[in-house]
């Protein structure tokens, strides 16, 4: 129920075998979320081998949404 309750744009990152977030509980979660922009970004690896750029894509996101020196808006 909370998750649905969340509508606000999200980046969700899933490494594909993390040890400590089972990945069927975590596509649960994601499928629950109530907004109507989400994007799930998965990638192979544990949960402490995020790729870099997944960390350039989430700056991206964050300055985006929340606004950034140098970032044009979407709206």
């Amino acid at each position: 129920d909370t998750a649905a309750r969340i509508t606000i744009p999200v980046e969700y990152l899933l490494q594909w075998d993390d040890e400590g977030n089972p990945r069927d509980s975590v596509m649960k979660l994601f499928d629950a979320l109530g907004s109507a922009e989400k994007t799930l970004h998965a990638n192979p690896g544990g949960h402490f081998r995020i790729p870099p750029f997944e960390i350039d894509s989430s700056i991206r996101f964050f300055a985006r949404h929340l606004g950034g020196a140098g970032v044009p808006s979407s709206s």
